[in-house]
């Protein structure tokens, strides 16, 4: 069996996606990367895609959720929502490369080739057209895998009014400048990871599993947003998490069996920055955690696994 693992987009709450990783190194042992073959994220995913592809043992993605996220997150408040409506974003998109760089220490400078996994990582251009950065194969278009892994994973990550756009230079010989992967109904990779894997690269469908992790979920609201700013926080929202579920379901059509997907239910509506949450994701992420068995969940054929809270 091959296994592709796909992390979803939730800012803040890819702390849940951490806690899930530390659960499956401390029951395997060893890295992330040393079980699986393929890892696809998406905005925060895409940020943990490239340090599980570095090697950055999960516990170390945790701590730099729970201690670091201040410096992405900043300025907070009145003065964050002011920014939003003055500049069109509230937070500095450099602040995540920044981190990211430090994160992934001296294999900050990869490029997509050099990762020793398969990775997929997902953003939105300028004029709507998704990308899809993957390493260059003799079956693909190969106009990816020069990009340095930092900034194809800041790229995602930049949601629409929270991050200023990303610019890359050098793909098909153009300078590009992105948004967040879910501003093009990707915050779910799955499904295009699987396309990826089954039509461009040399997995087969019968011998592979595709694990899907989720940052939470909690049963949308049927109120409208009060004023400007909350209608600008809940069309970008939106705008990232609607495509989720039939990401999902298509996958599942296309090919029966293949997916397995964790998500935990919320005790409420955290939103994509809310950094006083930090405390009750990991409360949360480390529960979900523990209900996962990594050993099953990587050693059984595809569709077989118990399903855990979806």
């Amino acid at each position: 069996m091959k296994y592709i693992l796909s992390i979803r987009g939730g800012g803040i709450r890819g702390i849940i996606h951490c806690c899930c990783l530390i659960k499956l190194e401390q029951q395997l042992g060893g890295l992330t990367r040393d079980h699986i073959q393929y890892c696809a994220g998406t905005s925060t995913g895409a940020l943990l895609t490239a340090g599980v592809a570095a090697g950055v043992p999960a516990t170390d993605l945790l701590a730099v959720y729970t201690e670091r996220s201040k410096e992405i997150f900043t300025p907070t408040g009145i003065i964050a929502d002011a920014k939003r409506l003055a500049e069109g974003y509230m937070y500095d998109s450099k602040n995540i490369d920044k981190v990211v760089v430090s994160t992934l220490g001296a294999n900050a400078g990869w490029t997509v080739n050099q990762s020793p996994i398969r990775v997929l990582i997902s953003a939105t251009a300028m004029n709507g057209h998704d990308w899809y950065f993957v390493q260059d194969l003799p079956t693909n278009a190969r106009t990816t895998g020069q990009v340095k892994l930092v900034d194809a994973a800041v790229a995602s990550a930049c949601a629409p009014t929270y991050f200023n756009y990303w610019t890359i230079q050098g793909i098909e010989g153009k300078t590009l400048s992105f948004f967040d992967g879910g501003a093009g109904g990707t915050a779910n990779p799955a499904y295009q990871a699987a396309v990826e894997a089954f039509q461009y690269d040399t997995f087969d469908p019968a011998q592979t599993k595709v694990i899907s992790l989720g940052t939470g979920y909690y049963p949308a609201s049927q109120d409208p947003p009060n004023g400007l700013v909350a209608t600008i926080g809940w069309v970008t929202s939106t705008l990232v998490d609607t495509s989720e579920d039939w990401v999902d379901q298509a996958l599942r059509r296309q090919w029966p069996g293949v997916l397995e997907n964790f998500n935990p239910l919320l005790p409420s509506n955290i939103a994509e920055d809310d950094l006083s949450a930090i405390p009750t994701l990991v409360e949360v992420g480390q529960q979900f955690a523990d209900s996962l068995d990594w050993q099953t969940i990587l050693s059984s054929a595809a569709g077989t696994a118990p399903s855990a809270a979806h």
